[in-house]
């Protein structure tokens, strides 16, 4: 598949999500009217259509690809697999694979996304298992973290690849020349954490990243690394702790300045401020996470997207077709001594 740098063509799962395409199609929409991105709309015919009459799609190619199926966020991965083969995420793989779009993004069920853009796009050579990467806010510039939730149980070598490919996307999205790695652990000091925690620090140490230890939960926010490295039980648990915390303090937050006059006068005077926060915290700024590892651009979204979610989303895909970002990807792991070093056997059967 030859990407189309002008004109990046995106499969967008419109059944996804919590709210299907009365939240995707819009939100798709307008991004590609903003930023000159083709559309493939993938789900119901008569629902995606019904949506996108509503909008003004003048100078837009966008194109409706019927879909029969919906994966739903309580089907299994395989079971997704056999039974709806003609489902929305299914016809958006197939649609990447045969060429006729450049990347996908779907706020579906994540488990079932992965496991079709897997067996559909296939591996990169020499990478184990792909993994789900993350933008966390921090005090200074964002984050990459890895894994967020697609895989569950690692071993070192799988958390040395996904410092690996994490330290790419790094280079490759947010433009850092030499990103500061970290290992998430419960303490800084070398020698803390579990055993998986413990050798792969053996592994990162020795290897040619910018390796500089330990990070505990308490310090990823503070802007200090550029990638934090982790399995994906527990980086799933610290990005949806994120969220609910932010989704707290701002409550809170509303709730203490509404409190008497004076607090009503500080409400006012504060506002701008709270609203920077609120925009730093709000997992809608970054649309989504890129899985890594796949001979193709793959986005997933939250489940809970919302309009700006999705089109960040659909941003987010058009920015990595237009830098090329699977052909980087592949470059950047070939000419990584440790990747190279590590894998010694042909990559598995895709």
């Amino acid at each position: 598949m030859n990407p189309s740098p002008n004109r990046p063509r995106i499969a967008v799962d419109a059944m996804g999500g919590d709210f299907g395409p009365h939240v995707v199609v819009p939100g798709a929409v307008q991004m590609a009217k903003a930023k000159q991105y083709d559309l493939l709309l993938v789900g119901d015919e008569a629902r995606v259509a019904a949506e996108l009459n509503k909008h003004d799609t003048r100078g837009l190619e966008v194109r409706v690809v019927h879909a029969s199926q919906v994966a739903e966020m309580h089907d299994k991965p395989s079971e997704a697999l056999r039974r709806k083969k003609d489902s929305s995420i299914q016809v958006c793989c197939n649609l990447v694979r045969a060429g006729e779009a450049d990347g996908l993004i779907s706020a579906g069920n994540t488990g079932v996304v992965l496991a079709c853009s897997l067996f559909t796009l296939g591996r990169l050579e020499g990478v184990d298992r792909p993994a789900l990467a993350t933008i966390l806010p921090t005090e200074r510039t964002p984050c990459v973290l890895t894994d967020a939730g697609a895989n569950v149980d690692c071993k070192p070598l799988n958390l040395l690849q996904f410092a690996i490919m994490a330290d790419v996307m790094a280079r490759t999205l947010l433009r850092y020349p030499d990103p500061k790695v970290a290992l998430l652990s419960n303490g800084e000091e070398e020698g803390k954490g579990n055993q998986l925690v413990k050798e792969s620090f053996e592994l990162l140490k020795q290897s040619s990243l910018s390796f500089v230890g330990n990070v505990e939960g308490r310090d990823l926010f503070s802007g200090d690394v550029d990638v934090v490295i982790c399995d994906g039980f527990v980086g799933n648990v610290v990005i949806k702790q994120a969220e609910g915390l932010a989704s707290s303090l701002g409550r809170l937050l509303k709730g203490e300045l509404r409190r008497g006059f004076f607090a009503k006068i500080g409400t006012t005077l504060a506002l701008s401020a709270l609203k920077r926060f609120s925009r730093l915290m709000d997992y809608a700024e970054y649309g989504g996470a890129p899985l890594l590892g796949l001979k193709g651009i793959v986005i997933v979204s939250h489940g809970a997207s919302n309009i700006k979610a999705i089109g960040n989303a659909v941003d987010m895909a058009g920015v990595l077709i237009r830098r090329d970002a699977t052909r980087l990807m592949r470059e950047g792991l070939a000419a990584n001594k440790d990747f190279a070093h590590f894998v010694k056997r042909p990559a598995q059967a895709d």
